[in-house]
């Protein structure tokens, strides 16, 4: 069994971007700059965008945090979307996730103006991914692709597992998995709470990608020997021995599950940090106009 140190990978592809950007700035060009809006006090919100600012500083860039209380309206935030669409001294943006249920997720994300939605979760980006062209592509599951690319993980042909059908997950990490290249090529099943004989069709996976957020379902019945595992899942569950009285737990039974595989991800330190890295890596390519040219 080898642990997919996704903490590892992920500092060393910002070392990879810090030193892009240091060559764009030699050359008279500004440092990509990303800024975040974040709604209210939510811990789990707090430490993201807390840690985004933190790889943003790592990797050369300049960021930015605009703040509003948890009954700031809808329309004020369209406001201020269409503000940073505007600013052309912002290269990509966010709306950190989850919002207050009187704002419509859907109706702010699709207000981001796509050549700056370095999350990857505007409907041109997700449509463009869908095809394999040029695009965005969602921050974790662009990180999950490259942490199979820099483990040199067998996807071609490979019968490949989703657990989950979120449009930040499941259904993204499905459809990359399909493209053809490496890595990607498998043949993808999606399962969801309505899937028959899960355990079956899990245990038949050479690749299980684990997104449903149901911490430790994924048990070592549902795993074949020489699988490689992926955990998406970060679900908080109390612990009294911790000192913020909770621990991070996967949606996989680790312990469990570990000996059985070629290749498996931990909770924390695995796909979490990749995401974060993949979010840095969108905003290089919004400044240095990769995919879409003004």
């Amino acid at each position: 069994m080898e642990l997919i140190d996704g903490k590892k990978v992920a500092a060393e592809i910002k070392q990879e971007i810090a030193a892009e950007v240091e060559k764009m700035v030699a050359g008279g060009k500004r440092r990509p700059h990303l800024a975040a809006i974040l709604v209210g006090h939510d811990g789990g919100s707090e430490t993201y965008v807390a840690n985004k600012v933190k790889s943003c500083a790592e990797c050369g860039f300049t960021s930015s945090l605009i703040r509003f209380e948890d009954d700031v309206t809808e329309d004020r935030l369209l406001e201020e979307i269409y503000r940073l669409n505007n600013d052309s001294e912002v290269d990509g943006f966010i709306v950190q996730l989850p919002l207050p249920r009187h704002i419509s997720e859907q109706k702010l994300i699709e207000a981001i103006d796509y050549r700056k939605d370095v999350d990857g979760f505007h409907p041109i980006n997700v449509g463009r991914m869908s095809i394999g062209l040029p695009c965005f592509r969602s921050a974790t599951p662009a990180g999950i692709m490259m942490l199979l690319e820099r483990y040199n993980v067998p996807t071609s042909g490979a019968n490949c597992v989703v657990l989950g059908r979120s449009n930040i997950v499941g259904k993204p990490v499905a459809a990359l998995m399909m493209q053809k290249g490496y890595p990607g090529n498998a043949t993808v099943t999606v399962c969801h709470r309505d899937t028959k004989n899960l355990k079956e069709v899990c245990s038949n996976a050479d690749i299980l990608i684990a997104a449903m957020g149901r911490p430790e379902s994924v048990t070592a019945d549902m795993v074949k020997d020489g699988a490689t595992v992926i955990d998406v899942g970060t679900t908080r569950v109390p612990d009294a021995s911790r000192k913020s009285g909770f621990r991070l737990c996967g949606d996989v039974k680790f312990d469990e599950v570990a000996p059985k595989c070629a290749f498996i991800t931990p909770v924390p330190g695995g796909v979490g940090p990749m995401t974060i890295v993949s979010l840095m890596r969108n905003t290089l390519l919004a400044a240095q106009h990769t995919i879409y040219q003004d």
